[in-house]
């Protein structure tokens, strides 16, 4: 197998399942794909910009032999649709627990357990000013956190309980593909602007990088439902 392809067949096997699966009758995910393609754009966007300036100062790179080599700017096109084959994916996780578990409870509990995580995660990035990874990702996730909230009434599709739910199982693949990643390597990783924490070979910021992306796509796709 030609290895720059690498980066592209682990995104095409992790859209895979979940694409095939969205067929199935009672979550019927296809149904919905007008709210979910939109609900994309802005959070890709705005991954695309932030990507492209890390990259730029050196916070993470891309090892040449694993791309194919064609790029946006300084971005391989692999990782750009990594910020669209994700979501898709996490989504598509989301969906199919808001249909099969409807009623989870301790709604509550979950609202508080965000709200305490986002106030963590604010001070935590402040004390890592020095480590850009490291801030700007606890200070963005922690920030649009709390924004939902201060804007409850307006974000009224957005269910904390099915969010948590969703991402703890998104965790698992999300983890095994960027494990890949980074163990490959496919992605290097700077480690004077993170913490040097590592769940097996990935910076622990990445699970809070995910979350943002996640929940972004999770809150404008509920809003986009709720308005139809």
């Amino acid at each position: 197998m030609n290895p720059h392809y690498t980066y592209f067949l682990i995104l095409a096997a992790s859209l895979a399942g979940p694409l095939a699966l969205s067929f199935d009758k009672k979550v019927a995910f296809y149904k919905n794909w007008r709210y979910v393609f939109p609900a994309m754009i802005i959070p890709a966007l705005l991954y695309i910009v932030w990507d492209i300036y890390f990259t730029s100062k050196g916070v993470w790179s891309f090892n040449e032999k694993y791309i194919t080599g064609i790029k946006i700017i300084n971005l391989p096109l692999e990782e750009v649709l990594f910020f669209f084959i994700v979501p898709y994916c996490c989504i598509f996780i989301y969906a199919c627990i808001r249909a099969y578990f409807p009623n989870l409870t301790n709604k509550k509990n979950a609202d508080l357990f965000l709200k305490g995580l986002a106030v963590i995660l604010l001070v935590a990035g402040s004390f890592s000013y020095d480590k850009y990874y490291t801030s700007w990702t606890f200070i963005f996730t922690g920030g649009v956190i709390l924004l939902v909230y201060l804007f409850r009434k307006f974000f009224t599709g957005f269910d904390a309980v099915s969010f948590l739910v969703s991402y703890a199982i998104c965790l698992v693949p999300f983890l095994i593909v960027n494990g890949l990643l980074t163990a490959i390597p496919v992605v290097l990783y700077n480690n004077t602007e993170n913490l040097g924490i590592r769940i097996y070979t990935i910076p622990f910021e990445d699970a809070f990088y995910g979350m943002l992306l996640v929940l972004m796509n999770i809150v404008i796709y509920e809003k986009l439902k709720t308005k139809n």
